[in-house]
């Protein structure tokens, strides 16, 4: 019932998975992924107050591209609306403290004018 090319079959089979696996045939497990580092791009936000927070809960989905190109002097009322939103439509988890300092920083740090301790290197 079983020819040779069946069993050639077989046993070639039979060493491909044990090749595929880790542990199987003496093989190697794969090296852990490296530890998540934040991209360097998060020096291209501007210093201010709450820029950890911003660089905390607003880089988990944007670039900072995105951040920096936000609209200008946009007033307190937008940010918070915009905070809000990210919580009810798209189900960001930030904390009521960590929100209020993020509407604080993009309201100082994005203003129109008024107090901007400048760029992060490399701006």
């Amino acid at each position: 019932m079983s020819s040779p090319s069946v069993r050639r079959l077989a046993s070639a089979l039979a060493l491909a998975a044990a090749a595929a696996v880790p542990g199987l045939a003496g093989g190697q497990p794969a090296a852990a992924p490296p530890a998540y580092a934040p991209p360097a791009e998060t020096s291209r936000l501007l210093e201010g107050p709450g820029l950890a927070k911003a660089q905390t809960y607003c880089l988990a989905c944007h670039s900072a591209d995105y951040v920096t190109t936000q609209p200008r002097g946009k007033p307190a009322s937008f940010w918070e609306a915009e905070v809000a939103k990210m919580r009810t439509a798209y189900g960001a988890q930030i904390p009521d403290e960590d929100g209020k300092a993020i509407v604080a920083y993009l309201t100082t740090a994005y203003a129109a004018t008024g107090p901007r301790t400048g760029a992060a290197p490399g701006r």
